[in-house]
């Protein structure tokens, strides 16, 4: 047994010095995979980039000449302007908006002037100006964001609450998962948003909007209608209660109290003067509540910015065409003569 032991560190020291020479293998061919995909990253953009350093002469020829098109068109052409409107959307109108826009830049597209100029309300000369809409979602804080997951985790299932967290929820947003959006208007002519109001107003204002607001409405009247019965209830019984303690100004214990709905019954539980005033207050906060929330949202929508009198010019890279034409004439090139190389490898290929 004592002969044995010596041996010991020996296999400790081997099996040590390839366990050493496993990881360095692994990083070894880590690394080497790694430089294979910059290398191959890199020969890809050599590749492309060769087929213009081969013909230098006719692409700066080709680049100049379309640079100077570009600049004539530009020159020729009506610019473009454009007017932001930020608006906060309440009773749902938010789908319908969405759903406009696209209906709008489809009758822009088929120039269907007659009626754009029935739904801005304008006449065609005008409706013939327009260019596109566009919607985005409305310029958001971080404050903002987090109101919106705590009022969204309020109206599911507690069970539901750990299946989503704030960035999960965040990054699961679309366009039209908030209230707030921006409206993009583009038009030749620089004075024509203002007139452009009437038509989303229409647009907010739909059928589908005025049925929500009607049942909040509905709603809100039922339950302030509650609470005022309940208050009136409740001011019986402070008067049933001072007259009570005014004849029986010698007993203490009074028998009498309230439930939710505050009846009188014969045989009560202890109630005193301080429960009821709480009560009371307690019911007074909730049609404080009540009447805020109507207050806060009593609009189809809220206009936080509206279209500016003058629009802006557009000077976007889509619009610059002596910077856009030279770009799409170098990327035609590329694209011509990689089709050019897989037609001859295909014709090649045996």
């Amino acid at each position: 047994m004592s002969e044995k032991l010596p041996q010991q560190p020996e296999n400790e020291e081997v099996d040590l010095g390839q366990l050493f020479n496993a990881i360095g293998n692994l990083f070894e061919r880590l690394f080497s995979f790694i430089g294979g995909i910059f290398k191959g990253v890199f020969s890809a953009l050599i590749y492309i980039i060769k087929p213009l350093v081969d013909n230098i002469k006719i692409v700066a020829i080709a680049v100049v000449i379309t640079s100077i098109l570009g600049f004539v068109v530009q020159k020729n052409k009506k610019p473009t302007y454009y007017s932001n409107m930020v608006v906060r959307t309440n009773f749902g109108s938010k789908y319908q908006l969405a759903s406009n826009i696209n209906y709008f830049n489809t009758l822009i597209g088929s120039n269907n002037l007659k009626e754009l100029s029935y739904i801005f309300e304008i006449d065609t000369l005008t409706a013939d100006e327009l260019v596109s809409f566009s919607l985005e979602a409305g310029p958001e804080t971080q404050n903002d964001l987090f109101v919106e997951y705590d009022e969204y985790v309020q109206s599911i299932d507690t069970s539901l609450v750990d299946e989503l967290s704030y960035k999960e929820y965040v990054g699961n947003r679309n366009l039209l998962s908030g209230n707030l959006f921006s409206i993009k208007a583009r038009s030749r002519k620089n004075d024509i948003f203002p007139l452009l109001y009437p038509g989303f107003k229409k647009t907010l204002e739909n059928d589908f909007s005025k049925h929500k607001k009607h049942v909040r409405d509905t709603m809100v009247s039922i339950e302030r209608t509650s609470y005022e019965i309940e208050l009136t209830r409740l001011d019986s019984i402070q008067k049933t209660y001072l007259q009570v303690l005014k004849n029986n100004s010698e007993t203490r214990d009074l028998s009498f109290g309230y439930t939710s709905n505050i009846p009188l019954k014969e045989e009560m539980s202890v109630t005193k003067e301080y429960d009821l005033f709480i009560k009371e207050q307690e019911i007074l906060r909730s049609l404080k509540l009540i009447n805020q929330s109507v207050a806060e949202e009593n609009t189809y929508f809220d206009v936080l910015s509206t279209f500016d009198r003058l629009g802006n010019e557009d000077k976007s890279i889509g619009h610059r065409y002596f910077i856009l034409f030279p770009i799409l004439t170098l990327l035609l090139f590329i694209i011509t003569f990689l089709v050019l190389k897989a037609f001859n490898f295909i014709k090649n290929y045996e």
